[in-house]
């Protein structure tokens, strides 16, 4: 152990000394890598961030002369375990991520391997280029990793593949050569062309011939007659004969119009038999999926399975005819033609988000890659599928196909058992007997993804041991030291080793929250987090929320995924030896939001908000807690005092003398850039009983209960009052909860972790209302972030208290209660813009369709913005949190607000987005009800 520890030392010191970039062998660093999106985990030694093709010179020097394994990674969304390693990892997303050149003429680019597919993208589109393999992964995924992988993407029936793309490629081997990959021979280590001139027989005979052939090396790209193409061959090489600097990419031309297809069918083999005969008429792409993996089918036409067809020409209605063209020919229970860009943009979202809604079954079951892309020729897709349904009802196993049906290449996440023995034996069984039906159907076991360690153990039979003995002659030739990511492709590790579940808890841990979604186990909770890495994203996209301090930092540890994966390793107990009171974990949680944007975002229904409250509520049981939690989570408790003690004008004036202000925030643990919200000299409730209602008389639709929130009831009375003015006028009865106890959600105790006092609060609010729960009642619930605590927190904290579930559907926001119980009631014309955004908890928990149905009936145009205001409670009071709270605003709610028209309408329904707009932009953010009572005010001139 002690020579081990020296030779860390030893390669550390060297690699520090060495390496312009950040060197990481710090527990944060290697948690984040010990897993990509396969089954498989591996502890890597340290990572290095290197800035230049200098610094992967110099830490492959360092590590050859430690004996350390190297293994390359990008986004780390491979799927079959390649991009995990127990040496070092080299993180290229950090510094080599840019694009160096594009040339349009050529229609060629010049990439580093760190950058991001849609940045390619978005720089070729304005030449009416693109890259032509597109992944679901578009939006994270690395052009290194895609040429590690030779990776496809939903458009390889136009397009082809990564390799068909790739044009030189500047690669530096595990011995520290440079070379320059191309055509005819061009950077081929000394040995290679031998090695293949005398094979050349075996490999003209020894592929199988489909579009979607990734499995083992492509050696037969070196034949005189394809070129000799050294590049063509690197390609799919997963890290193991070399590392990717840079590369000299084509670009194709993109269609200037697309149509949509989508054809409906009455099961996924149905679907697939069609496929192959719809080639002939040129589409774009051929996909397919079944029902299974839908979370709504309404956008849908009517069938159990589907594929998407698209169609491309100069305008759109030559797409549209070519896509109609389609559409008849083709045997279809139903379809549908989307020319609309965002309509379109929606329905691929439904297929693109399948890859993670497939690790859940439809009764909520896990489900696992691992024979995640096979691929068969096109035309055999039909038969494979029958027979692959045969197998998996032969081992009792569950899976629901969808993928590149065009290029008969299937993806499908199975309910393997990896957590038994029995359950891994019947995961290694199946595979094997698998393995044997797709090469029966002329098929490769991978398609897409590359072989990594679920596969390459089987590469055998489908390729012979002589040809893998080929392959392991090609990876001496170029890595005689066997350095670069050992372990796969050639003589690799078993594939039922190394699983990531194995080094989890068996038995349920004790938490606080029930964790209905997953059998009450918050290790199952931290397992559903797959490596998909949608919260990686470093653009927004529409409404999306995830994860605004991701896009804020770019640290993965910032990120849904890098705090799952913390916390993962803080169930494994390996790395992270200290359980719940883990340092690293509690610094990764911090920088989240709890903005739940991941619970609806992250297609596996990540919930990084709820386990950060019950992390924060173990690592401090028992111990002092930071200021901040009992400055801003007692938020309610502080207020009430306030007003019972009718203080406001003191605090506030307490607050509007500087020095005295800063003495409060630095004791509260409140960060200095910050003022301090005034408490309004009179409470919602008490305005509204002192006879402000306006007392219209209704029309009998219905009795609403008005939740006195902390936020309405003691900082923006004039929202809950303006509320009642507009329920009032669409004829419902508006009624106070009946008074007693004080009613709280909850929302500032959860936030901060403090559970116990959480449920405290909520059974003393149930206690207090449990009569008015007998009666069904309608409780209108002003504040977003509130509502979503009513919604979700309460019945997950309280779950065997049936009035936590009963005060849970009774909440309804205000436009829900306007939409719901005054459907006929028509609201005053404003029609006016806005601008604004959103709250993160109603895109999350909520939704926002009621309140998008308001705005236009009020003749409010215009879209509100994603993301998150960034001040999230208590998150952007905190001291150390102002710049990211800063960062995440100005990403899309600012200029929101700064690019709107003069008249435009500010809105705002959370008091948090109201606050940073005042705070950061001296503007004024309404909500909603106060718009529209303003509206009403101005009618009865």
């Amino acid at each position: 152990m002690a020579d081990l520890q020296a030779e860390l030392a030893g390669v550390r010191a060297e690699l520090r000394g060495t390496v312009r970039g950040e060197v990481g062998f710090d527990v944060t660093s290697r948690a984040l890598m010990t897993m990509d999106a396969s089954n498989y985990r591996r502890v890597p030694l340290g990572v290095v961030a290197p800035r230049d093709a200098d610094d992967v010179a110099a830490t492959l020097a360092a590590c050859r002369a430690h004996g350390v394994p190297v293994v390359a990674r990008g986004g780390g969304t491979s799927i079959a375990g390649q991009a995990t390693g127990t040496g070092v990892v080299l993180d290229f997303t950090r510094h080599m991520d840019g694009l160096v050149s594009l040339d349009p003429e050529s229609r060629t680019a010049v990439v580093q391997p760190g950058l991001i597919l849609d940045r390619l993208q978005q720089a070729a589109a304005p030449h009416g280029l693109r890259f032509g393999p597109d992944p679901s992964t578009h939006s994270r995924c690395t052009l290194g990793g895609m040429i590690g992988n030779n990776s496809c993407g939903s458009h390889s029936v136009a397009w082809g593949t990564t390799a068909d793309s790739v044009s030189e490629l500047s690669v530096t081997t595990a011995r520290g050569d440079s070379l320059r990959l191309g055509r005819d021979w061009s950077g081929a280590p000394e040995g290679l062309r031998p090695l293949v001139e005398g094979e050349l027989a075996r490999l003209r005979t020894g592929f199988p011939d489909l579009p979607r052939r990734i499995s083992g090396y492509a050696l037969d790209a070196l034949l005189p007659e394809n070129g000799a193409d050294v590049a063509r061959s690197f390609c799919g090489s997963e890290g193991t004969l070399g590392i990717v600097t840079e590369a000299v990419v084509r670009l194709v031309e993109a269609p200037r119009a697309r149509a949509l297809a989508v054809l409906g069918y009455a099961d996924e083999s149905a679907a697939a038999e069609a496929a192959a005969g719809l080639l002939v008429h040129g589409p774009l792409t051929v996909e397919g999926m079944a029902a299974d993996l839908v979370r709504s089918t309404a956008d849908l036409p009517r069938g159990a399975a589907w594929l998407f067809v698209e169609t491309g020409g100069d305008t759109a209605a030559e797409a549209r005819t070519r896509a109609e063209t389609i559409v008849r020919a083709a045997d279809v229970l139903d379809s549908l033609v989307v020319t609309d860009p965002s309509g379109q943009r929606t329905l691929w979202r439904v297929r693109e988000d399948a890859s993670g809604t497939a690790t859940r079954m439809p009764d909520g079951s896990e489900a696992w890659p691992g024979w995640e892309d096979c691929a068969v020729p096109p035309a055999q897709l039909g038969a494979y599928l029958r027979d692959f349904r045969s197998l998996l009802t032969a081992h009792g196993l569950r899976g629901t196909p969808y993928g590149h049906f065009g290029d008969g290449c299937i993806h499908v996440r199975i309910d393997f058992d990896l957590l038994t023995e029995a359950g891994i034996a019947r995961f290694r069984g199946f595979s094997e007997e698998l393995a044997e039906l797709v090469t029966a159907h002329g098929g490769s076991l991978s398609g897409e993804h590359g072989d990594g360690q679920a596969r390459a153990e089987l590469l055998p039979r489908m390729y012979g041991a002589e040809m893998v003995t080929l392959f392991e002659r090609a990876k001496g030739v170029w890595d005689p030291d066997d350095l670069l990511n050992p372990g796969m492709l050639v003589r690799p590790a078993p594939l039922d080793t190394n699983l990531r579940f194995s080094v989890l808890p068996r038995e349920p841990m004790d938490v606080v929250f029930g964790y209905p979604a997953d059998g009450g186990d918050f290790s199952a909770a931290v397992r559903r987090c797959v490596g998909v890495a949608k919260c990686r994203t470093p653009e927004a996209a529409g409404a999306s929320v995830m994860c605004p301090s991701f896009r804020a930092t770019g640290e993965e540890e910032h990120s849904t995924r890098g705090r799952a994966r913390l916390l993962h390793e803080m169930l494994a107990g390996e790395l992270v030896t200290d359980g719940w009171r883990s340092t690293e974990v509690r610094d990764a949680l911090d920088l989240c939001l709890s903005c739940k944007g991941c619970r609806t975002d992250c297609p596996v229904g990540v919930d990084m908000a709820t386990y950060k409250a019950e992390f924060l509520h173990h690592h401090y049981e028992g111990r002092r807690r930071p200021a901040a939690h009992y400055a801003m989570g007692w938020l309610p408790r502080w207020l009430r005092l306030v007003a019972r003690t009718r203080t406001a004008w003191l605090v506030n004036s307490l607050a509007s003398v500087r020095p005295l202000a800063a003495v409060a925030k630095r004791l509260g643990g409140i960060a200095a850039e910050r003022e301090i919200p005034r408490v309004a000299g009179t409470t919602f409730t008490r305005a509204w009983r002192r006879g402000l209602r306006k007392g219209e008389e209704t029309t009998g639709r219905g009795q609403v209960f008005l939740w006195p929130d902390t936020f309405t009831e003691h900082l923006s009375p004039t929202v809950g009052l303006a509320a009642v003015r507009v329920l009032e006028a669409a004829g419902l009865d508006v009624l106070p909860i009946p008074p007693g106890k004080p009613v709280c959600c909850g929302l500032t105790y959860v936030s901060t972790g403090q559970l116990d006092r959480a449920r405290a609060v909520m059974s003393r609010t149930l206690d207090a209302m449990s009569g008015l729960l007998e009666g069904a009642p309608h409780v209108v619930v002003l504040e977003p972030s509130c509502a979503a605590a009513l919604r979700t927190d309460l019945p997950e904290l309280l779950p065997d208290d049936p009035r936590a579930a009963r005060l849970s559907t009774a909440v309804l926001t205000f436009a829900e209660a306007l939409e719901r119980l005054a459907p006929d009631w028509t609201p005053p014309r404003i029609d006016r813009p806005t601008a604004g955004q959103t709250h993160c908890h109603q895109h999350a928990v909520l939704g926002d369709t009621p309140d998008r149905r308001l705005r236009e009936a009020a003749g409010l145009t215009g879209e509100l913005a994603g993301g998150c205001c960034g001040l999230a409670g208590n998150f952007g009071f905190e001291k150390g949190h102002f710049e990211v709270s800063a960062t995440c605003a100005e990403e899309q709610l600012l200029p929101s607000v700064r690019q709107a028209p003069e008249d435009a309408v500010i809105l705002a329904d959370g008091f948090s987005c109201r606050t940073q707009l005042e705070q950061l932009a001296g503007v004024r953010g309404r909500h909603l009800a106060e718009v529209l009572a303003e509206a009403l005010e101005g009618e009865g001139k």
